[in-house]
């Protein structure tokens, strides 16, 4: 059974940095596209980005300021916040790319605010 375990969240001011992680277990990682979702409160899920053999992609809201990486020998994929924003507070997830509807961990609450 596929797990995902997203870790690094927590509380930063305007401006400020945090990278998260998410390690995958269970599945065959390496060959599946991974991405990052969210969750803003009162607000439906979204795509952050993802990572696939064609490279990086980012929702506009993020590019320049997020990078997603992955590293395949320990299953697992992070997503390094620069220049964070109050907007970007939200629960942050992973799942595959497109999504798997049974793949959905916690998450981790990454909270922007001065």
């Amino acid at each position: 059974q596929v797990q995902m375990a997203e870790s690094g969240g927590g509380f930063v001011q305007p401006g400020g940095s945090l990278r998260l992680s998410c390690a995958a277990s269970g599945g065959i990682f390496s060959i599946h596209p991974m991405a990052w979702y969210r969750q803003a409160p009162g607000k439906e899920r979204e795509l952050v980005a993802f990572i696939d053999n064609g490279g990086t992609h980012y929702t506009d809201s993020v590019k320049g300021r997020f990078t997603i990486s992955r590293d395949n020998a320990k299953n697992t994929v992070y997503l390094q916040m620069n220049s964070l924003k109050p907007e970007d507070t939200a629960v942050y997830y992973c799942n595959q790319y497109p999504y798997m509807s049974d793949f959905w961990g916690q998450g981790t609450l990454v909270t922007v605010s001065s």
